[in-house]
């Protein structure tokens, strides 16, 4: 089939490179715009338009979807089907039909669960043992459309959303290929997503990354999880924000001492930090300003006291 692919980010590019040792001709790619790159240095492609460019595809970057521009070259191009990953804008009623197949998008959850822009976060977050991969046709509902196909992945007990993403780009881009050959042989047919397990993953903001402290230990560590490694959590110290990196929960039986939420205690190579039930093991910090360290030689440096509470500023949390 000639394909369109439509993606932006880092797991795209897995998805696209599968693609483009398929049967199928990617004809074209459609990706974001080009970003600003920092104070005088221009503009950055989007991961898979940089992919894109290399492999020689014609590269598309409407800053909306609907452009007519857009919709023109789209018709222009013929494409049997259109292919999605994380493309980061809806597409809206003037291109869905275009496309003789559609578009078959890739998402990163077992569908109905975790509709929405953050799957892979809101799993980690919610503590889910198993999460997968789902491809559907895109309708104009939020990842509501019928599906062809899933695969399914174990949520390990330390695994960030960016290693979990990780696994889940590989094994969602095989099952994107395979989706595609099973419509072009007329062997697949969608079907409906069921009506009851529906949850919804909205984009996790940089206030949804703070820290809790006050929270259980668990919850602490599969929040900090679930934002590694973006937006990255966070807490503050001083009224300084300080970046925090996955934790470790203390078991009862190897709790040094009674601390209470967010009080800190450094050992000589470990630093802790209390919640509502058990201490967590730091493991790296980033500093405000600063690149990430250990947290024992962060702790050395800020020459913390036993008073030392962190998050102690923050408003409260209900």
């Amino acid at each position: 089939m000639r394909l369109l692919f439509a993606g932006s980010p880092a797991p795209a590019v897995t998805a696209l490179e599968a693609l483009l040792t398929s049967r199928h001709e990617v004809v074209a790619v459609l990706t974001r715009p080009d970003a600003p790159a920092g104070r005088g240095r221009g503009t950055r492609p989007s991961e898979v338009g940089a992919v894109a460019r290399e492999a020689g595809l014609e590269v598309l970057m409407p800053r909306r979807p609907g452009e007519p521009e857009f919709v023109a070259r789209l018709a222009e191009l013929e494409v049997d089907a259109a292919p999605v990953v994380a493309y980061g804008a809806l597409l809206p009623a003037s291109v869905l039909d275009v496309p003789r197949y559609g578009w078959i998008n890739l998402h990163f959850s077992v569908l109905p669960a975790w509709r929405g822009a953050a799957p892979v976060q809101h799993a980690v977050l919610a503590g889910d043992e198993v999460t997968g991969a789902t491809t559907f046709r895109i309708e104009e509902g939020m990842d509501t459309g019928p599906t062809f196909g899933l695969v399914t992945e174990t949520i390990r007990a330390a695994d960030t959303s960016g290693d979990l993403l990780a696994r889940l780009a590989v094994t969602g881009a095989d099952l994107l290929v395979r989706t595609l050959d099973g419509i072009e042989d007329g062997v697949l047919v969608p079907v409906p997503q069921p009506g009851d397990g529906v949850s919804h993953a909205p984009k996790i903001t940089t206030d949804d990354a703070r820290v809790r402290w006050e929270h259980p230990a668990m919850a602490v560590d599969r929040r900090i999880r679930a934002c590694t490694p973006a937006p990255g959590a966070w807490t503050t110290l001083a009224g300084a924000r300080l970046g925090i990196g996955p934790v470790t929960v203390v078991p009862p039986g190897e709790q040094t001492a009674d601390l209470a939420p967010g009080q800190v205690l450094v050992g000589r190579r470990e630093v802790f930090v209390g919640t509502a039930t058990y201490a967590v093991r730091l493991t790296t910090v980033t500093p405000a300003g600063r690149r990430a360290m250990p947290a024992p030689d962060w702790a050395r440096g800020a020459r913390l006291d036993a008073d030392t509470v962190l998050g102690a500023d923050d408003s409260p949390v209900l």
